[in-house]
């Protein structure tokens, strides 16, 4: 089987996908991007191409038409790998689907399920648990917020992708808010940067990484769900611009949720990637959603990691036209981010003994493959675990 993959991104979901692709294709993949990141540079299975201005429109569309025009003979695979890149991909469909062969929504579904706010109104209509919420504006910023909320809530932003290109002292990608004060504070820091549209305040559900898991699925292009695989979060992220990340995850069985976000998909008309965070709430034991990202997550190797390679639902459907009975992930698996040592050391009371299992099975790290190694991948990588050491030893009390 010959084909391009063209990832759009130069992260480290982008290098997972890559490496995903190579483990199953022995195929190397070009991952297009604003900056030359660690994760895919120095790479055997990778090349990059770099433009500052990448996520403008023609930018974008000069450098996918001069790659299909210089690989004429091969089919090319997109796949995007950011938010961003998402968001233009439905734009230019129409022009990009002449030339490529990709899998996703169209641009009004984009929006409206990227749109917390759109995205609550579905999940309301197709019954999906999510928790309780209000909305605030640049106008409310000085309150008074007349609401059946108690303290702490939950704050983050509606429109995910204005937020993403904000810089100010203190940012955090969410927010655990503990007075009214506090709230008022966060606000004016966040209109004050520049950010014009609604933020988000929700019910906080109690508890920490235990509480935490993703999903991931894939749509075929014939509207069916080929692949659903839940991880159990161990580890989440710490430094403030991060906080929703995930730093360690185990893939297993996610029986209790698979059927209703297979039916949520299908039903809703669903092309592609798709991944969903979620958290289980002690109160009524029931998983509630935050959000739907329009492509793999971000921690996208997890799944490769533990035995579930998601690139094959997609390529076979796209390159065989395949269409095969839901695969409902079953397998434990464990992907880190971070050293070893700090999950050890920070993993909550409740799933040490999980972690120590998985463990001593063994791990994976997304851009340490055997087959890509060289002098600069490895200090970047070891880099990466050792800076993991020290932001979690700064921002993290561990749990007695």
């Amino acid at each position: 089987m010959k084909f391009l993959p063209i990832l759009l991104g130069t992260d480290n979901n982008a290098y997972g996908v890559a490496r995903s692709i190579h483990e199953a294709y022995h195929i190397k993949s070009i991952c297009i991007g604003k900056k030359p990141l660690s994760y895919t540079a120095h790479s055997k299975i990778v090349d990059q191409i770099i433009h500052s201005k990448m996520d403008e429109d023609e930018v974008f569309l000069k450098t996918l038409i001069g790659l299909a025009d210089a690989h004429k003979s091969l089919p090319k695979i997109l796949i995007s790998c950011g938010d961003g890149y998402t968001k233009l991909l439905t734009k230019h469909k129409k022009t990009l689907e002449k030339r490529f062969l990709f899998n996703c929504i169209d641009e009004k579904m984009q929006e409206a399920l990227e749109n917390k706010l759109d995205f609550y109104r579905i999940c309301e209509e197709y019954g999906l648990p999510y928790p309780k919420t209000q909305v605030l504006d640049k106008d409310m910023v000085e309150g008074p917020f007349n609401w059946d909320l108690t303290y702490p809530i939950a704050l983050k932003a509606n429109d995910s992708i204005e937020y993403l290109n904000l810089h100010f002292p203190g940012k955090h990608k969410a927010y655990k808010i503990e007075s009214e004060e506090e709230l008022k504070k966060t606000l004016r820091a966040i209109y004050k940067a520049g950010y014009t549209g609604q933020m988000i305040a929700q019910d906080f559900i109690p508890g920490g990484p235990e509480q935490m898991a993703v999903l991931n699925a894939y749509v075929s292009s014939r509207g069916k769900v080929t692949m659903l695989c839940f991880a159990q979060c161990l580890l989440d992220a710490v430094l403030p611009a991060e906080i929703g990340n995930y730093h360690a995850l185990v893939t297993m069985d996610g029986g209790e949720v698979y059927p209703k976000y297979q039916k949520f998909l299908e039903e809703i008309g669903y092309r592609g990637f798709a991944n969903f965070d979620l958290k289980k709430d002690p109160r009524d034991g029931i998983y509630k959603v935050f959000e739907i990202n329009i492509r793999q997550g971000r921690s996208s190797y997890c799944m490769t990691a533990g035995g579930c390679n998601f690139t094959k639902y997609l390529i076979e459907d796209l390159l065989e036209g395949k269409d095969q009975d839901c695969h409902y992930h079953k397998d434990r698996g464990l992907w880190l981010y971070v050293d070893p040592y700090v999950l050890k050391k920070y993993v909550p009371a409740s799933l040490k003994t999980l972690a120590k299992e998985e463990l001593k099975k063994g791990y994976a790290f997304t851009e340490w493959y055997r087959e890509d190694r060289n002098l600069n991948r490895y200090l970047s990588y070891l880099r990466h675990r050792l800076s993991s050491i020290k932001s979690y030893a700064k921002y993290k009390k561990v749990e007695s």
